[in-house]
């Protein structure tokens, strides 16, 4: 069964860096794309970055110039390098992932169960 198990997170102040890691563990067999999402108290679920397993990226236009995704098809892991952070960046992040598990000829999608990220001013 596959999972993604998320790493990082944590408080920090406006300006400040911070690393999430999500790992997907399990049988995997091919990783389509990783990408990370988040939300915000009272606001709807929006792409942070995404990255494909050949290496191209799209982000959020928010986080454009700030923040990195990158990925290691060997490990099946996805990094997110926030830098630059600001107050609204403040917002539970998920790790997305669609890939295709080991004895299964489709891609399915499978989420983190979150991390907090929290941006104080």
């Amino acid at each position: 069964q596959v999972r993604l198990v998320e790493s990082g997170g944590g408080l920090v102040q406006a300006g400040g860096s911070l690393g999430l890691s999500c790992a997907a563990s399990g049988s995997v067999f091919r990783l389509e794309t990783m990408a990370w999402y988040r939300q915000a108290p009272g606001k709807q679920r929006e792409l942070v970055a995404q990255i494909t397993s050949i290496g191209s990226t799209k982000y959020g236009d928010s986080v454009k110039g700030r923040f990195t995704i990158s990925v290691d098809n060997g490990l099946k892991t996805a990094d997110l390098q926030m830098n630059g952070l600001k107050p609204e960046d403040t917002a539970v992040y998920y790790c997305n992932a669609d890939l295709t598990p080991v004895g299964s000829e489709v891609p399915n999608v499978y989420w983190g169960q979150g991390t907090q990220v929290t941006v104080s001013s």
